[in-house]
C-alpha cells in the first residue's frame, strides 16, 4: 500500500502499463509465430499476409514501448531473411546486395 498519493497513482499507472505491454507482447508473439508457420508451410498467399501482419505488430509494439525498438528491428530482420530464404519470391523486399 502506498503511503503518498503520488505513489498510489504511480502504482495504478504501472498496473495499466503492465496490462498494455503484456497484451502487445502476446499479440506480437502470436503474429510472428503464425508468420513463421506460414513461411515454413510454403504457402505464398498466407506467408505474405502473415509476414505483413507480423511486421506491423512488431513495429506497433516497439512504438508503444511494449518491446525495445532494437528487438523489434532484429525480429523483423530475421523474419525477412527466413521468408526470403524459403520463399524467394514471396516478398517485394530485397535483402543483401548482388555484386
Amino acid at each position: 500500500m502506498a503511503n503518498k498519493r503520488q505513489a498510489g497513482k504511480r502504482a495504478k499507472q504501472a498496473i495499466k502499463r503492465q496490462a498494455r505491454n503484456s497484451t502487445l507482447k502476446s499479440a506480437t508473439k502470436t503474429a510472428v509465430k503464425k508468420a513463421i508457420e506460414a513461411v515454413q508451410a510454403k504457402d505464398l498467399g498466407k506467408a505474405k499476409e502473415a509476414y505483413m501482419l507480423a511486421v506491423k505488430a512488431l513495429s506497433k509494439a516497439a512504438s508503444k514501448g511494449g518491446i525495445p525498438k532494437a528487438r523489434a528491428s532484429r525480429k523483423i530482420s530475421r523474419l525477412t531473411l527466413l521468408a526470403k530464404k524459403i520463399l524467394p519470391d514471396a516478398l517485394p523486399i530485397k535483402t543483401g546486395s548482388k555484386k
